[in-house]
Formats: C-alpha cells, sequence, structure tokens
C-alpha cells in the first residue's frame, strides 16, 4: 500500500462534500495516485496502478471518480480532437507539451504574460475571453524523429 499524505485526504474529503458527494476510498485512491504523479495519466492507466492497491476497484469507478475529482476542481481533463484524455492532478494554472507520436503530456513551466492574452483578445471582436488553454505539439525526445525537418525552424 502507498502511503500518504492525511492532509490529502482531508482537502478531498471537504471537496468531495462542497459538491455534495461522499469520501470514498475508491476515490481517495484515485485521488492520490493523481496529486503524486506528473505523467497526465489516461484513465486506463489511472485504473491499473490504482488496481494494484484496491484490486476489486473497477474501470467504470475509476471513470466516475476522475469526473467526479474534475468537478471538486481537484483534477484536469486535457481532452482532445481524437477524442482521447488525459487527466492532471495539478490544478494551479500551468500549460502543456504533448507528443504527437506516444501522447505523452508534460507540464511547460513559464508564463504567458497577461499582455499577450489581452492582445489576442483585442482581435476577437464580440468574444470575451474567460480562459485559456495553451498546449505545444511535437515530439519527446524518445520519439522525435532522427534527421527529421525542425518545422518552427525549417
Amino acid at each position: 500500500m502507498l502511503m500518504h499524505d492525511p492532509s490529502s485526504d482531508l482537502r478531498l474529503r471537504k471537496a468531495l462534500e462542497g459538491s455534495g458527494h461522499r469520501f470514498t476510498e475508491q476515490r481517495a485512491a484515485v485521488y492520490r495516485f493523481l496529486a503524486d504523479t506528473d505523467v497526465h495519466p489516461t484513465a486506463d492507466e489511472v485504473y491499473l496502478a490504482v488496481r494494484q492497491d484496491l484490486t476489486r476497484i473497477s474501470l467504470a469507478t475509476v471513470y466516475k471518480s476522475l469526473e467526479t475529482l474534475v468537478g471538486c476542481g481537484l483534477a484536469v481533463k486535457l481532452t482532445y480532437g481524437d477524442n482521447s484524455a488525459r487527466y492532471d492532478g495539478r490544478t494551479d494554472p500551468h500549460h502543456h507539451a504533448r507528443c504527437l507520436n506516444c501522447g505523452r503530456v508534460v507540464d511547460i513551466h513559464g508564463k504567458i504574460a497577461d499582455s499577450e492574452i489581452e492582445g489576442l483578445q483585442s482581435g476577437t471582436a464580440g468574444f470575451t475571453v474567460t480562459g485559456f488553454r495553451l498546449e505545444l505539439s511535437g515530439y519527446c525526445a524518445t520519439c522525435v524523429p532522427e534527421g527529421g525537418p525542425d518545422p518552427l525552424h525549417a
């Protein structure tokens, strides 16, 4: 069984109860896994990891737990045009880079200046921007095509 910080269970309990949900060991296990990883796993990957400690947990329970955590603001669901999704236990504002080959998602360290976003918003007549998501796409170090052109500098 993995060791965990009791304060994370308290945070989870408060968020769940504040949203009208019960605290369950299954939800706690999913939350602990997300909170302790920076891998941005798929639901299947969460299931495989959590099942090591909770052998009777179902994939459906993992999916429901993930959606509950997203609804409570304790996780972020990263969706893509190919109908795939990954989950992020880090809920502070940050951005991502995604590998076009293997699908790996990593956090980007750095910040976009508010003035840059304001500059983009000024070009969207009649549209009020309430948020944004920046994602760089390309190839991780494992998947980068050997000798292939760098599309940004070609």
